[in-house]
């Protein structure tokens, strides 16, 4: 089966046109090496796809006949990407939103302002 398809199947991409496109972006790489979307895969083949800020390690267990349900994904492929990866995702999520909430964009007059008040008082 095609590495494109695999992705798709197993439900990492909701498209197989978006599946093919992170494979020739280099965002998929199977057994270490960067493929093309047509490259097959087979089982036991370690997969590494980036999607999101995180790397996925999967390992191919089967090859199904076509797009499975979710309850299903478990049958084709184990996961074993290590915990720190997801962890990391969340601190750069948090990094965000405490450095500004959404949708305030540039400080204004007034926060230059006080920022420059808050630096000029005595010690």
């Amino acid at each position: 089966m095609r590495i494109d398809k695999f992705l798709w199947c197993v439900r990492y991409f909701k498209t197989r046109s978006i599946a093919s496109n992170a494979v020739k972006k280099g965002h998929v790489k199977v057994n270490g090496n960067a493929v093309k979307p047509s490259r097959e895969v087979y089982p036991m083949d370690k997969i590494l796809v980036r999607k999101n800020q995180i790397d996925y390690q999967l390992t191919v267990l089967d090859l199904p006949d076509s797009r499975v349900g979710a309850k299903l994904v478990d049958i084709y492929r184990k996961d074993t990407t290590p915990k720190d990866a997801f962890e990391h995702s969340e601190l750069l999520q948090y990094a965000k939103k405490h450095y500004r909430k959404k949708g305030l964009g540039r400080p204004t007059k007034k926060d230059r302002r006080d920022l420059d008040d808050f630096m000029d008082e005595p010690e």
